[in-house]
């Protein structure tokens, strides 16, 4: 269990001041100048010797995706761009950092940005996302009327400007490529790779894109040292997490963890529990619903972490932990986010346009049982056709939820099918 001296986020339920007064109280802009003075290689070095992995979904080790920066400028500016478009179904842990932490963002910001060589950084925040919008501004005007951003921001001797970018509510527009398009004005749709956004992203400029999470961690692991930080979690799942837990437990919450703590306990401990207990638990979606569900029993004694999940050909993704116990119809509930994957597709690649749609009715059909037994594998067939035949990874994150249960529920499927075919067959 993780000790409230260790937790980075010292005020994500909005118990404090989220002013920057309060953020420096609780030890935020503390030293950032000196941080800075490090130089830019010994902050690289020390995010990898840190093991943080990106918090966004994918998992990809953050001191390296800063290393594909380039050294030396070529004339061209460098940019970060930092990914608030949190629009996965059943996540909402960045929104609190944004909504009562937004100052550890903003350092990290900064010292993310001196580490690639940027003098200017981007985030893009989800559309719906008003109030958040609102609180991080407020913060950013702070940091600069004190300082801490703008010329020679925070007596680093670095110039560093911090723009908040509104996007207008795509869930596309969180795949980094579609994500920079939208920056710069254009539709929301994700490029063709490479060239990587490292060696051209926003502006035709070498660019970094980091997760909310991923970056407001940084300021805490360079003060408390790479050791410190991966003292937490199993080899390669370093450090705290936070996780959003929602569905059927009897408190859902959001709450910061030590990385790779046992699912029980992490119900237990945070959420107090399933709802009518551990024999009700049917289904955990343990990573935000673009990852295949796992079956209760396979649940109890899980590891919530990046190799643990993705063993039991799930993920950790977001941390985005839904929660449905034995009321829930499952089939319904994987129709309903087949539904949303068909209404986000940004319908540039054939596969997920055409496929997102022809699964989604598909799945309408068997949640009625109105469709044959043989259809159940002619959809698993069309998930894998899609699955990894598309530029970016929303062609996937359709097809995964629907993998999951046919893997984990066929037989629930295929009774729903009988049992409305059974009087006709009786006739």
């Amino acid at each position: 269990m993780l000790k409230d001296e260790d937790r980075i986020f010292t005020n994500l339920y909005g118990m404090h001041e989220r002013t920057l007064a309060g953020a420096k109280r609780r030890g935020h802009w503390d030293g950032t100048g000196d941080l800075i003075k490090r130089g830019r290689d010994a902050i690289v070095d020390e995010m990898k010797k840190s093991g943080l992995r990106g918090r966004g979904g994918a998992g990809f080790p953050t001191g390296l995706k800063w290393s594909f920066m380039p050294k030396e400028s070529d004339g061209r500016p460098a940019y970060l761009v930092v990914n608030a478009d949190e629009s996965e179904p059943g996540t909402c842990k960045d929104r609190e950092i944004m909504r009562h932490d937004p100052h550890t963002l903003i350092e990290g910001c900064l010292i993310a940005s001196f580490a690639m060589n940027a003098h200017a950084c981007y985030i893009y925040i989800r559309g719906e996302y008003i109030r958040e919008k609102e609180a991080l501004q407020a913060a950013i005007d702070e940091a600069y009327d004190d300082g801490l951003l703008g010329t020679n921001a925070a007596g680093s001797g670095w110039d560093f400007d911090l723009y908040l970018t509104h996007g207008a509510g795509a869930y596309i527009c969180g795949e980094e490529t579609a994500l920079i398009e939208s920056l710069e004005g254009k539709k929301g749709m994700p490029r063709m790779k490479p060239p990587f956004p490292a060696g051209a992203g926003l502006y035709g400029c070498p660019t970094t894109v980091n997760n909310v999470e991923s970056i407001a961690v940084v300021p805490t692991i360079l003060r408390r040292g790479a050791d410190w930080f991966a003292s937490f979690g199993r080899p390669n799942n370093a450090g705290t997490k936070v996780f959003a837990v929602s569905g059927h437990v009897n408190r859902p919450c959001v709450v910061e963890e030590a990385m790779s703590i046992s699912f029980e306990e992490l119900i237990d401990r945070h959420c107090g529990g399933i709802r009518g207990g551990w024999d009700n638990l049917k289904a955990v979606i343990p990573g935000g619903s673009s990852v295949p569900c796992i079956r209760g029993e396979n649940m109890k004694d899980a590891i919530m972490d990046f190799d643990w999940l993705k063993e039991q050909r799930s993920g950790l993704g977001t941390a985005a932990v839904i929660v449905m116990d034995k009321d829930t119809d499952i089939i319904k509930a994987i129709w309903r986010l087949s539904k949303f994957y068909k209404h986000e597709s940004c319908g540039q690649c054939t596969p997920c346009r055409e496929g997102a749609g022809w699964m989604m009715r598909v799945m309408e059909r068997l949640v009625k049982g109105e469709a044959e037994v043989d259809e159940i594998d002619m959809l698993l067939d069309v998930t894998k056709q899609v699955e990894g035949h598309t530029i970016c990874a929303l062609g996937d994150a359709a097809a995964w939820p629907i993998q999951g249960l046919i893997r984990n529920f066929r037989d629930e499927i295929e009774d729903r099918i009988k049992h409305k075919r059974g009087p006709i067959a009786a006739e």
